[in-house]
């Protein structure tokens, strides 16, 4: 029997199941959308998702791990971007799918 690519690769699956669990929180969701329209401050994005400072770095953190968003230090500060440029045409998809 030959194997087949997309969701039959069982690692491939495994890895989508993982990038929709993790936006499947809703803080974490909006997170990713602040950070769709540009490259954020740590303090720029508690600002505009409303979240506490330790709140905001465990998100970070499991989306980072998750390989959804990259980080990188400049000076004192901390900036957050996308990882994959393919990932907001996704989300954004998938939102024009469940609201219409």
């Amino acid at each position: 029997m030959s194997k087949r690519g997309g969701l039959h690769d069982k690692t491939r699956c495994a890895r989508l199941a993982a990038l929709f669990k993790t936006l499947s929180h809703p803080q974490r969701l909006r997170i990713f959308c602040c950070l769709c329209d540009k490259e954020s401050t740590a303090g720029e994005l508690r600002s505009a998702c409303g979240a506490s400072q330790s709140i905001l770095s465990q998100h970070l953190t499991r989306m980072r791990l998750e390989g959804i968003v990259k980080s990188r230090r400049n000076g004192i500060h901390m900036h957050y971007r996308i990882a994959d440029s393919k990932l907001p045409a996704l989300v954004k998809n998938m939102e024009k799918i469940v609201n219409g």
